[in-house]
């Protein structure tokens, strides 16, 4: 086991759309996750709440997350309006005390707060932001498309849908093909997952690209194929900026398109106004990705991961069958069921790509 044991903070969230954070953790470092901290849901445990995670506990205090002996604290969801809770503030506290490690995804720096970073300091513990973005960034030049490697990036009808674990759900297939096959991070979670990436959304917007360029580059070496973590998407009324900047940087040859089947418009990005913006059909999403990035690269949609969680098994084959025959792509929820049909696609790409570098 590589890495410190977490105790999780998801206060009064913790969900299968509300702790997104906590949520990957559980899934893919389940071994290091000694417990998660919300009141609201104690006496359960991850399986209970999540589907998944297993015999993993929440319990309803701090201090019974201490008795689980954690060597370090996690900040698991994003409290509201982005200011710490007062409560959060003395669990951080009580955790810097204990010399635990204290790692947080969120956009306010922890270790940028005077008492906390004191406290660390007087203690002897550590504080981990894991969005802070590194200096001295360059913008993007095309440099991503003379890598030795495929690059596949994952995209999406909206944010929350599933990029991130659509390619981490195929990276152990490629590789057990013989396929070396590199994740690169591009937040939070997929930074904590993987252990190095860059935290595009807390990039300033003229070096998203060249973030987005620079992870590209460090994947590639000793990589066949790099899986680009994307985020948010290209008709996200909020967030669509990063996701151009991604994919303009990353020059991706190949592109997974990602999609919640049972989500008709995007999610509500604002506590004022409700959700508007419908969301295409997923033939015509995968035409925008493709026209936009046409200009710096071509590239193109090889298949389609769906999120199927909150359907019945029936209604989730037939979401998946009726993406296939309108795309006439390979689709799955690689998480449900068996991900060999993106695992396949991206070999496939890979092929085709090996077989057009060695013909130029």
């Amino acid at each position: 086991m590589n890495g410190p044991t977490y105790l999780i903070i998801a206060e009064g969230a913790f969900g299968p759309e509300t702790s997104k954070t906590a949520n990957s953790a559980i899934r893919y470092l389940p071994e290091r996750i000694v417990g998660v901290l919300d009141s609201t849901a104690r006496g359960r445990t991850c399986q209970d709440v999540l589907g998944f995670g297993g015999s993993i506990p929440v319990v309803r205090s701090i201090e019974e997350g201490f008795a689980l002996r954690p060597q370090a604290l996690m900040i698991g969801i994003a409290p509201a309006g982005g200011r710490l809770p007062i409560e959060w503030r003395g669990w951080i506290l009580a955790a810097l005390d204990r010399g635990l490690t204290v790692w947080s995804g969120l956009h306010t720096s922890i270790g940028a707060d005077p008492e906390f970073a004191a406290r660390a300091k007087a203690r002897g513990a550590a504080i981990i932001d894991a969005r802070k973005p590194p200096a001295n960034l360059p913008v993007s030049n095309g440099l991503a498309k003379d890598v030795d490697a495929l690059v596949v990036l994952s995209v999406g009808s909206d944010c929350n849908v599933g990029k991130m674990t659509a390619q981490l759900q195929i990276v152990r297939g490629l590789n057990a093909r013989g396929v070396r096959t590199r994740f690169a991070a591009t937040g939070q979670t997929g930074i904590l997952i993987e252990g190095w990436g860059i935290a595009v959304d807390a990039v300033v917007a003229d070096f998203i690209g060249g973030a987005a360029e620079q992870l590209v580059l460090e994947a590639a070496q000793g990589a066949d194929v790099v899986l680009v973590e994307g985020q948010g998407s290209l008709i996200h009324p909020g967030y669509s900026g990063v996701t151009l900047g991604l994919l303009h940087g990353s020059c991706p040859t190949a592109m997974l398109l990602c999609h919640q089947a049972s989500r008709e418009l995007i999610g509500d990005y604002s506590p004022t106004r409700p959700a508007w913006v419908r969301i295409p059909p997923l033939s015509e999403l995968v035409r925008l990705y493709e026209d936009a990035l046409r200009p710096v690269h071509d590239g193109t949609v090889v298949g389609i991961a769906l999120n199927t969680y909150d359907l019945s098994d029936a209604a989730a084959k037939a979401a998946i069958a009726v993406a296939q025959s309108e795309t006439g792509l390979p689709a799955t929820d690689p998480v449900r069921f068996d991900p060999a049909p993106l695992i396949e696609a991206v070999a496939q790409a890979h092929a085709r790509w090996r077989a057009a570098r060695a013909s130029a």
